[in-house]
């Protein structure tokens, strides 16, 4: 890690005072802006190991195997009740989509920063452009730029983010909406198989998970980490667990996406054949904590950017996230109250910065009546 911290550079803001996160500007700069540093204890560097998080075989849900899918199941379970990660392969994404999303990627980022900062996301919504978060936050701001836009799993148009990105962008980003509306539905068929195994590893109906989601509405997001030259000083993603249930994860061949356990950071491998799945707070509430929300974070490269997928798979907004009465024992308390993600969503985004104790801060706020002052 470098010891001395180079002189601070000053760049431009908006009318309302926030950060303007220039990307060309950034990656070129030999000098890192003073609401880019983290502290020392979020910098600790990586263990030089990897997660020995396990490659799950989704294939063997429809194999009819009983046995290969009660091992498959296993697998699961021993990774989330440890640590809440693991990969899955054979999983029905064809790869030229996966191509696609990321050169869309390109598209979005590679837009003149007038026309990002035009999309902007509004206050205390999801969908839309953020540079740095700097709308949100004006310190330990993350070194990336994202994209999110929402997914409702029951509107079976198939043109919802085809509609989204017309009404943000005009016809220009047709071919971007049509790629990720693409990509969206795959995403939720694919976190419906994810779930059917959630549940056979929780000892549930194999439908119960996929059923309580299936009304939801997710999230999507696209990310990039352009390259900085003080990496070691800043870091693309913080360190947090999601507030989310279930994210799934493309990351490309860069690297960055790291996992604390045990004290030290684990790295977590790119395959390109393979999908990262990690369990988030809200999933964590439903199996009762059974299920672990992992603390996570990604880093940023010194010479080249680093892209990422993200799908944050959500229940209802007003759906109570309870978990089921074959989770709660007689012997055994429940962990959470009950609670709605629209609850939980709102504590994030205007209360309560996300990081792995978000879940602790969130009940004593929920339990007083969700006040405006927290």
């Amino acid at each position: 890690m470098e010891s001395a911290v180079p002189t601070l550079v000053h760049t431009p803001k908006d009318q309302n005072g926030a950060l303007i996160f220039d990307s060309n500007m950034m990656r070129k700069a030999s000098e890192i802006p003073k609401e880019f540093l983290w502290p020392s204890d979020d910098l600790i560097t990586t263990a030089e190991e990897e997660l020995k998080e396990p490659l799950v075989d989704l294939a063997v849900l429809k194999s009819g195997n009983h046995e290969a899918i009660a091992s498959a199941a296993q697998l699961v379970r021993e990774a989330c009740v440890k640590h809440g990660f693991f990969q899955v392969t054979n999983h029905c994404v064809d790869q030229e989509l996966i191509d696609a999303a990321y050169q869309e990627v390109d598209t979005i980022f590679g837009l003149p920063i007038e026309r990002k900062l035009a999309a902007r996301r509004k206050p205390g919504s999801i969908s839309g452009y953020s540079g740095a978060h700097s709308d949100r936050y004006s310190s330990k701001l993350p070194w990336k730029e994202c994209f999110s836009f929402k997914y409702s799993h029951t509107d079976h148009t198939h043109s919802q983010i085809i509609h989204y990105f017309s009404s943000l962008f005009g016809q220009d980003l047709h071919r971007t909406g049509s790629v990720y509306q693409k990509y969206c539905d795959s995403m939720k068929e694919l976190s419906f198989a994810i779930m059917e195994l959630l549940a056979i590893s929780l000892g549930l109906d194999r439908m119960y998970i996929k059923t309580f989601f299936e009304d939801g509405k997710s999230i999507m997001r696209c990310n990039s980490y352009p390259p900085c030259n003080n990496s070691s000083l800043t870091l693309g993603t913080g360190p947090h667990s999601d507030p989310t249930s279930l994210t799934i994860l493309h990351q490309d061949q860069v690297g960055g996406l790291e996992v604390y356990l045990d004290n030290k950071w684990f790295a977590v491998r790119p395959r390109p054949d393979a999908f990262v799945i990690n369990i988030g707070d809200t999933f964590m509430a439903l199996s009762n904590g059974k299920y672990k929300s992992c603390l996570h974070r990604a880093l940023v490269n010194r010479e080249v950017e680093r892209k990422s997928l993200v799908y944050f798979v959500n229940p209802k907004e007003d759906k109570t996230v309870k978990p089921p009465e074959k989770l709660c024992s007689s012997q055994e308390e429940r962990k959470y109250p009950d609670f709605t993600w629209s609850d939980l969503y709102q504590f994030t985004q205007n209360h309560y910065r996300a990081d792995v104790s978000t879940l602790h801060g969130f009940i004593p706020w929920f339990i007083a009546g969700k006040p405006s002052k927290y």
